[in-house]
């Protein structure tokens, strides 16, 4: 079934591009600007089994990615100046602005020597528990797990399963039963409960996963002081925010941002809801994002940035860096508004 959404986005992507259909779209459905999501920046991997492999972009795409919007004479800009257009009302310039997700170490090593070459500052959005070096990257291990098993066994919905994961074909399949078993749970202790056991029972260690692949309170430290770089919150654990209770993703929210300021001695004051999708942010959650102080709040639902948009600080949607898609042909259709207009039904404003 993603594979079959992959297939029929792109389709969608060429389709746009080869009719000129975004040159059109620009003009009405390009807004004001627009916040680029990213996570991974690293070199391609060789595996034939990389089912997150829509997180991650080639630092030549990021490089492409940065020159075309220059090409275009659009500012780059960070969270905070985004924040101060918004309220100001300055709609004079057309921008961009780049967040990266989760805090991983290829952020430092492989993105922040091409931002350095644009001059082009960035935000990444930091979840405490993976800098303490003790969050679970469930999506991450569950995906060496199923690339190290022949066959899965769990519990799923009470009842004793075993998925086949024999070969390539059988391993997406799998992964993408078990990761949407994952995220259909009801809270994060539910999620953590069966990752764990699913973890110990295939012998991965998700400690080691986010010591590898995430910067640590130390490795932060210099990094935040880049000219380039501020660091916002991803709440502590990175769970769903929805599907807790009000004191629990208000504590994840504020507990998230204490941590990191504490350990940084710099305010924070952006935040980035995990997932962020309409089932993992929606009104309650971007009310608890303005209640906590923060000055700008992402989602990941698609969109562009509109004069109206300022009116929703808190429910910013985002233009993502797709790492299926990384044909420097897209970047005039992205950078159009055309795919975002599509996709929220030529509505403007996504923010219920």
């Amino acid at each position: 079934m993603k594979q079959l959404r992959s297939n029929i986005i792109h389709a969608g992507l060429e389709a746009i591009y080869f009719t000129g259909a975004h040159r059109l779209f620009r003009p009405i459905f390009a807004g004001v600007g627009s916040i680029f999501m990213l996570h991974h920046v690293r070199p391609a991997r060789d595996a034939a089994f990389q089912p997150n492999s829509h997180l991650e972009v080639t630092p030549d795409f990021l490089r492409a990615t940065l020159a075309h919007l220059r090409s275009r004479d659009i500012d780059i800009i960070g969270m905070d100046e985004l924040s101060r257009r918004l309220a100001g009302r300055d709609f004079s310039r057309q921008f961009a602005c780049f967040t990266f997700d989760d805090g991983y170490r290829d952020n430092r090593d492989f993105a922040l020597p091409i931002m350095r070459e644009f001059d082009a500052p960035f935000t990444v959005y930091v979840t405490s528990d993976f800098a303490e070096g003790t969050g679970r990257l469930w999506w991450i291990a569950l995906e060496k797990l199923v690339a190290k098993a022949p066959g899965i066994e769990a519990v799923i919905d009470g009842a004793p399963v075993r998925i086949d994961s024999s070969d390539i074909s059988a391993k997406r399949a799998a992964f993408a039963r078990l990761h949407d078993w994952l995220r259909a749970l009801p809270s994060r202790n539910d999620v953590a409960r069966e990752i764990d056991a699913l973890c110990v029972r295939h012998a991965i260690d998700q400690g080691a996963i986010c010591r590898e692949l995430c910067l640590s309170w130390d490795e932060l430290k210099p990094f935040a002081a880049e000219a380039l770089v501020s660091i916002g919150a991803h709440t502590v654990t990175h769970c769903n925010l929805a599907r807790e209770t009000d004191d629990i993703a208000s504590d994840e929210i504020a507990t998230s941002r204490a941590r990191i300021e504490d350990a940084l001695q710099r305010p924070v004051v952006h935040f980035a809801y995990p997932y962020g999708d309409k089932v993992a942010a929606g009104r309650r959650e971007f009310a608890l994002a303005r209640a906590a102080g923060f000055q700008s709040a992402v989602t990941t639902r698609p969109g562009m940035i509109f004069p109206e948009s300022a009116e929703y600080p808190t429910a910013l949607p985002r233009v993502s860096l797709n790492g299926n898609f990384q044909d420097e042909r897209f970047l005039p259709v992205l950078t159009s508004g055309a795919v975002t207009a599509v996709r929220n039904g030529f509505r403007r404003i996504d923010a219920a």
